[in-house]
């Protein structure tokens, strides 16, 4: 692979990640002041600033993982299977924050972080065995997948 495509792969991987972020943020940001300001929250409630960066890194990290399966040979069965499990728990990632914050599903939400933290795990599983870096990179994305999910279901109990 010449190194200007290597480049692009990685600059694509990275903007892949970052439209999942983008996507949630158009039903996150406008929640945010109305309807999320509304909600009972534990005391462990991050303040709202910290989210985008925590987010932002995050898809970063995802996308230099992703990056590094996908310079692998894609033609191989392996491969192809962690580049969808990748997918999937992408499409998830981008799901929730629609299923929150767009349609303000506190259950929906609560029952959809449980799958999403499932797919991340078995993506980490799948990444690290094709590249050990590939899965140790998307390790802080699962811990805090861990953390919002105690969020979510402490938000959802609080208001229920």
């Amino acid at each position: 692979m010449s190194k200007d495509f290597s480049i692009l792969r990685l600059l694509g991987s990275i903007i892949i990640c970052q439209l999942a972020g983008l996507i949630g943020s158009l039903f996150t940001v406008p929640a945010i002041p109305t309807w999320y300001a509304q909600l009972a929250k534990p005391s462990f409630n991050p303040p709202n600033w910290l989210f985008m960066p925590v987010w932002l890194t995050l898809y970063l990290l995802m996308g230099i993982s992703l990056y590094l399966i996908w310079s692998k040979n894609t033609k191989q069965v392996e491969v192809k299977q962690a580049l969808v499990i990748f997918a999937i728990q992408l499409v998830l990632n981008a799901l929730w924050s629609i299923v929150f914050f767009g349609l303000h599903s506190l259950l929906g939400s609560s029952l959809l972080i449980i799958v999403l933290w499932l797919a991340i795990l078995l993506t980490i599983l799948r990444f690290h065995k094709l590249s050990p870096p590939a899965g140790y990179l998307l390790i802080p994305y699962l811990l805090w997948v861990t953390f919002a999910s105690v969020l979510t279901w402490a938000i959802y109990l609080l208001n229920r």
